[in-house]
This record gives structure tokens, sequence and C-alpha cells, in this order.
């Protein structure tokens, strides 16, 4: 039987096509960095939500897109996958959705398959398998103004000729073909023509059908970039791109202390000017000692930070979009070779530097169990954004700015790279050991990452992420950090006496503090700090608002000023400089996120590792802290 005659029914039985009315529910599909999630980003706008499929936990996103008549259909973002094969839960839950066989969501009425137009004959070869299954599909070559630049073209319609189905070139980054992809959205299509396909369990078939395809569409692959080689050959180059990427990694960090700080200043400004102009509008009352010394205490000492979680993420999405960030990729893969981790590792450790619990979901992405567990069991200890606000209130308490590299690097930018790569050293040390006692492994597997070429970010692609990361960030301060702040308020003002709220060290939130303050004594912490360890295991950011939640109580206290809690002089007064050192290695380690420990029950199918782990991430930071305390007061 040739490559080319069709044998796809004897090996996926189509679904069934719906033909009928017109579409509600599309997926979106293609391989990893073909810029299928620009595409999605780009129809939908902010009109999305992130969830799980049911029954796993494999990160979603649907979408809604506006088409003509004023109607909406939904798309949902599948997993980027290379085949249907299922050998990953990516590829089963792709395959899961295609086929209508995932628990509480229907089966699409139509598919939009993305292809990265500058590698069609290697792309193509999902198309296959996604035409065997019958549904109206879009076949969207993108990145189509790229191919045109470098001399490559194809010819659509020979091509959809070819395919049996509409074929349109685009580009997601730049908006062009969106309408034609609108236009197919808004109105009912037929099932795609029966075609010949090949044994879609052939791979090396498959891929000689793309060939052949993309050959009778006229398809002549772009030339590389000129400046795409000439970059690389600097930035993969093995010497100089370890130093370029630690170069940018100083700068990244310094710009944060540096562009950041008068936004910071300013936002600070504003909620401490709101606070005491809400607090001359209301009268006494318990209302307004909640809203101003736990609401506007607890919450706005996190929203201050806003402004450089969203600098961090600027600058990391620059990266991203421009294509260095798969190069710095490669350059770590070689890294992680050394201490055994596999190169399919690196993407979802990359994700735990904004989040640990996407991290643990794209982990489903590794086909070794025994991978899979130990990248699980090491992501925490990234350092991921909701570390941020703790870094940057102690050290900029502790620490004054000096300069170490000129105007690269000062001694603040310093500090955090080191509780990075403090995090980092702890994640590949704990990989070793998990790889010479609980998940001795076989030979890694190669990693294969596809490098895009380079290209300037769009403000739009870039604005979408950064208002994507604020509503997320206001999200948890308006919901975690809020519900915390007001329980401890209430804590805070009980046992009452003749209608008076107690002093802070008297209430029931201090008595709680001080019942573990003699565990965390030998560490410097006091014991308001020991109720902000008990808060943060919420959310590891719920501390900065724990403590400008405390410190605005005493102010009121004292007759203070209750609109600004001060919480750098306030941590002065209370923390030695090892203490100090203390907390920040204490939070560099402890899994404080009880969040990310059900995620882990989840992906490990229950409480052993789960508890394992989070227990010795404690005992790691618990003596960590010790030891850098002790260490900071011989030195001083």
């Amino acid at each position: 039987m040739s490559d080319f005659q069709a044998a796809s029914a004897a090996k996926a039985p189509p679904a069934t096509p719906k033909t009928s009315g017109a579409f509600s529910l599309v997926a979106v599909v293609g391989a990893p960095n073909c810029g299928k999630s620009t595409l999605f980003n780009r129809l939908t706008g902010l009109r999305q939500k992130v969830a799980n499929y049911p029954g796993v936990t494999v990160e979603k996103r649907l979408g809604r897109v506006r088409v003509e008549g004023g109607r909406e259909i939904t798309l949902v973002d599948l997993p980027g996958i290379y085949s249907l094969t299922a050998r990953s839960e990516d590829e089963r839950v792709a395959r899961g959705v295609l086929l209508g066989e995932m628990p509480g969501l229907p089966s699409p009425d139509a598919v939009l398959l993305v292809v990265d137009s500058t590698n069609l004959n290697r792309n193509l070869s999902l198309a296959a398998p996604i035409l065997a299954l019958g549904i109206p599909t879009l076949v969207v070559l993108n990145m189509s103004d790229d191919l045109h630049s470098r001399g490559g073209m194809v010819d659509g319609r020979r091509l959809s000729e070819r395919l049996g189905v509409p074929v349109v070139l685009a580009s997601a980054a730049r908006g062009e073909g969106l309408e034609t992809i609108r236009a197919f959205l808004s109105r009912r299509s037929a099932a795609p023509q029966r075609l010949e396909l090949p044994v879609l369990q052939d791979i090396p078939g498959r891929r000689r059908w793309a060939v052949h395809a993309t050959g009778q569409s006229g398809y002549q692959a772009p030339a590389a970039a000129v400046w795409t080689r000439r970059l690389d050959s600097v930035l993969l180059h093995p010497l100089g791109g370890p130093l370029i990427f630690l170069l940018v990694v100083m700068a990244v960090f310094q710009s944060i202390f540096t562009l950041a700080q008068p936004l910071m200043d300013g936002t600070e400004a504003v909620i401490a000017a709101s606070g005491l102009w809400i607090g001359t509008l209301l009268p006494d009352s318990w209302f307004r000692d909640l809203l101003l010394e736990g609401v506007w205490a607890g919450v706005g000492s996190v929203l201050v930070f806003l402004p450089q979680i969203l600098f961090l993420f600027l600058l990391i999405g620059v990266m991203e979009d421009s294509g260095y960030l798969a190069r710095a990729a490669v350059i770590a893969d070689r890294t992680m070779a050394r201490v055994g981790l596999e190169g399919k590792a690196f993407i979802p450790l990359l994700s735990a530097y904004a989040c640990a619990i996407p991290a643990i979901m794209a982990t489903r992405t590794i086909e070794s169990r025994r991978e899979r567990l130990a990248t699980i069991l090491i992501a925490p200890f990234m350092t991921c954004s909701a570390r941020l606000p703790v870094y940057v209130l102690v050290i900029a308490a502790f620490l004054p700015e000096k300069p170490l590299l000129g105007p690269l690097l000062g001694t603040r930018a310093a500090a955090m790279i080191g509780l990075y790569l403090l995090g980092f050293g702890a994640a590949v040390a704990t990989a070793r050991l998990l790889k010479s006692t609980l998940l001795k492994r076989r030979s890694p597997l190669p990693f294969t990452l596809e490098l895009p070429p380079y290209r300037w970010p769009t403000l739009q692609s870039i604005g979408l992420r950064l208002a994507d990361r604020s509503l997320i960030f206001l999200k948890r301060a308006g919901t975690v950090i809020l519900l915390v702040t007001v329980v401890l308020w209430f804590l805070a003002s009980v046992p009452r006496t003749d209608g008076e709220a107690p002093e802070i060290s008297h209430s029931l939130a201090g008595k709680m503090g001080k019942a573990v303050e003699p565990v965390i004594e030998p560490l410097g912490f006091n014991w308001k700090i020991g109720i902000g360890l008990i808060t943060s295991l919420a959310a590891r950011e719920v501390i900065v608002g724990t403590l400008g939640t405390i410190y605005g109580i005493e102010a009121a206290e004292e007759g203070g000023d209750e609109g600004s809690p001060g919480l750098q002089q306030a941590l002065k007064q209370d923390l030695t400089p090892g203490a100090a050192v203390a907390l920040l290695i204490f939070f560099a380690f402890a899994l404080q996120c009880m969040s990310t420990v059900a995620v882990v029950r989840r992906e490990t199918g229950g409480w052993r590792l789960a508890i394992l782990q989070f227990g010795y991430m404690l005992a790691l930071a618990y003596f960590g802290a010790w030891l850098g305390k002790t260490l900071v007061e011989i030195w001083i």
C-alpha cells in the first residue's frame, strides 16, 4: 500500500461531522511555537478564561470571538502537539477534545489548524490526523509575512485543493488574515472532502505525505534569515551564549529596582492618600477600622508591588516574543542534562518562575513518569512571582543600593539574582538526590525544540499579556489576600473588653503568633512574623498584606498614621540583618502555597509525595534560614 493511500479509516474512526447549524465551539490546534496562542489572543482579546479540562489537570483556555451578526463563538485553545498518538497527557487531551471524549466538554464543530508556514514540510504532518477526523477545518498558514520576507512562497489555493479544506495565509503577530478566519467561523462549513491520507501511525509516511502536499502547492521554503544566523552564532555560542544570558538576567533585575521604583512610589502615595481621604469621610466605627487597618493597609501593601511584577513580565514577554527565550532554553538544557533532567523539563521549570501551579500542570508533556515526577517535585523551588513582593520588601529595607557593575548591576539586583540562583541551586541538588534515590533514571530522552525566527514584539501582544497578568494579580488581591486580611483584622480585634479591641499582642491573632514564636525564635523571628508565616500558607505574598495589617493596627493603637503602614521601617525595627536574611532564605525554600500542594496531590495520585515535598522543603527552609542567620551574625 502506498504512503498516500487512504488507510486512516481503520486507524482513527472519524468523529460525526457537525454540519447542521452554525459553529458554537471551535478547537484551535497546532504544534508548539507555531503562533497558535498569539492567534487565539488576537481573536479573543481579553474575553478568555483559564481552567482545567474535566477530570485532568492540563490547563485549557476558553475565549469568545465575535463574528458576523454579532454572534459569539467559543474557541478552545488546545495544548501544542506534534501528533494525536496520545503518548503524553497533552496529546491525550487534544485527542479527547477533538473526538468529543472529554467529559463535560462537547465535541468541537470546527477546527482551526495553525501551521508555521516557514516550516510547512514538517508542520503539515499534523494535518493528516486532524483531517481524518472529518471535522470542518480551516488551515491557517501562520507567519506568512516572515515566509514572504525571506523569499519563500506557497500557493494557498493549490494547497487547499490538495487538502480538501480551505487554507488562509495569515500573520497572527501582525493581525493579517483575521477577517478570513472570522468569515470561516461565521458560516456553517461542510466537512472536509474524503482524500487519500497516509497511515496515521506511520510517522515517516506522514512526513512524506506532507512534503508531497506542499510540493504540489508550489511551496518554496524560505531562506534562513541573515540576522537569525548572525545572532544565533553569538547567542548560542558555547561560551558567549551563557555569558550574554547572565548579562541579560542582571539587566532585567536591575531594571526592576530602578525603572519600576518611580511607579511603585506613585502607587504607594496614591494608596496612602486615598486611605487618609477615606478616613476623613467615615465616622469613627469598627467598619472604618476594618477598612483602613485591614483592607487598605493589608491589600494596599501588596498592590504597591504590582508595577515591579508587571515590569518583570514585560521584559520576559519581550524576550519570549522576540525569540530569545527559546535560545535561553537551549543554553539551559546543557546545564539540565548534567544534573540528569530531561530537556522537556525546561519549559515547565521556566513557567514556574511565573507560578508553580501551571508549571506542574505543564509536566504532562513529559512522557517519562520518573522525569515528570522529578520535575513536579523541584518546580516549586523556582522563584515564582508571588515571592517577588517579599524579596523586594526585605531587600529594600535592609540593603542600601550601591553600584557593583556601574548602571548594569547594583547591590539590590545582585541580592535578587542570588535568591533566584539559590532556588535554582536547591532544585538542581534535589534533582540529583531524587535521581540517585527515589527516582533512579534511565538515559534521558533528547531535547528537541524548534527555534522561532527573531521578531520585533508587538505592542498589542505585550499589552494583552500585561493586562492578563494584572487581572490575575488584582483578582488574587481581591480574593485570597482580601479574605486573609479581613479575617486577620477580626482575629486581631477579639476578645473585646468593654466594647474595645485589645492590644494586638493580646488578641487572638497575637496569641496564635506567640504560640509559634518559640519554634521560629532561633531564626530571629517574633510573633508578628509568625502570624505572617501562618497566613502565607494561603499564598506567599499574603505575608506582606498580613504585616501591613499588623503594623497598621499598631500604628492606630499608638495614634500614628493609619494610611501609611511604613513596612520597611517597621521591619527594620523588628528584624536584625541576620533575621532578614533568614526570612529571605525561608521563602526561597519553603512551599508556602497550599494550592500548589493540592495540585501536586492530584498530579501524583495521592498525598504521599505531596506531604513528602512539603516536609522536605519546610525542613530545608528552616535549616537554611538558621544557617544564613548564623553566618551573617558571625560575619557582622
